[in-house]
């Protein structure tokens, strides 16, 4: 026999209407001895039984029970969910209503938290974003207040004009580069793909920035073993602006006379990794699931000492999530950091 919680409505209606009918018939039996007065009872019973729990059942708990449903979803029921509601819910047991109403439960659980998380990310973002502008404009506004109130010298006229210059630069950097994200967030930039050799690109990279790197007496070199020709299929710019920011990042965080090696694998003929390595200060554990964030510093005062608008990585997480591809991080602290990405291979 099946356990009594796990019956549906009309077997546990059945269920309680026979044990009500059984003694009632029997004893009618006994006190008229005429078997056919007591099978009468007990179908009169066990019938009348079965409706009332069963009527009471559908009109008043699993009414409450569709309530629960409704508010649950919070929207006016689709003819598909009154379907549900009329023939199949009045079919599953008490438990299985309870199993339903946790799993809901565990989900808004799960989406307050994300909702909290995100909450805090912006809060977060809002108050880098104020910093970011803040500062240049500051300079700025002391700069040309200290010009209008007049100042002797051409040559500190001349000098207080060009950081105001270099201000402006970092505004308009900043706001390029937000508008660069913003794009890339809407599928506003198309990709122009195409097949090139990623060393050859990365070797132009290295050129662009060879003043940067031997002003630290960085060494970049690709990876031995990894000088071999490999093709890949994206858009070659945007994979270029990816590369860009990493070997700077690599770069402002290497140490004097230190090494940016890139790695190029051709993975499983349709990926190929490509990795930039460094042997700088490195990141902490706890740092590295938000790298990738705007604005996120793992060090503010450091790497605002570094200069940057702080959205690299988060442009570079942007790209290549365009082409429908991953990039991730591994990092040490005082060994290196490892930042890598895919792309298509070759196409023919």
């Amino acid at each position: 026999m099946p356990s009594a919680k796990n019956l549906s409505p009309r077997q546990l209606a059945a269920f309680t209407a026979g044990i009500i009918a059984v003694p009632v018939a029997i004893g009618i039996f006994l006190l008229t001895l005429n078997w056919q007065v007591g099978l009468g009872s007990l179908v009169v019973v066990f019938a009348g039984g079965y409706w009332l729990i069963l009527v009471t059942m559908e009109r008043f708990i699993y009414r409450k029970i569709k309530l629960i449903y409704k508010l649950i979803y919070q929207t006016k029921a689709t003819k598909k969910e009154e379907m549900y509601f009329k023939y199949i819910l009045p079919q599953k047991s008490i438990d299985e209503v309870r199993a339903d109403v946790e799993e809901w439960g565990e989900r808004r659980i799960h989406e307050i938290e994300i909702l909290q998380q995100n909450e805090a990310y912006r809060k977060e973002f809002l108050q880098n974003l104020a910093h970011e502008f803040k500062t240049p404009i500051f300079a700025i506004q002391g700069y040309v207040d200290t010009l209008l109130d007049g100042v002797g010298e051409e040559a500190i006229r001349k000098r207080f004009l060009e950081n105001t210059a270099k201000n402006v630069d970092r505004l308009v950097n900043l706001m390029n580069d937000l508008d660069e994200i913003s794009k890339l967030e809407h599928g506003e930039q198309l990709l122009a793909k195409q097949n090139f050799i990623i060393q050859d690109l990365i070797r132009e990279v290295y050129d662009s920035l060879s003043i940067k790197t031997q002003a630290k007496n960085i060494r970049t070199i690709l990876k031995k073993g990894c000088e071999a020709p490999i093709t890949g299929f994206a858009d070659k710019e945007k994979i270029k602006q990816v590369l860009i920011n990493l070997v700077e990042n690599a770069t402002k965080y290497g140490k004097q006379n230190g090494s940016i090696i890139a790695s190029i694998y051709d993975t499983d003929d349709q990926h190929v990794l490509v990795e930039i390595s460094d042997d700088g200060i490195g990141i902490e554990e706890e740092h590295l699931p938000r790298i990738f964030e705007r604005f996120y510093r793992t060090d503010t005062a450091r790497s605002r000492d570094k200069g940057g608008s702080g959205l690299g990585l988060a442009i570079c997480k942007h790209i290549i999530e365009a082409h429908g591809q991953s990039i991730h991080v591994r990092s040490t602290p005082d060994v290196g950091t490892t930042i890598g990405f895919t792309v298509e291979a070759k196409r023919d």
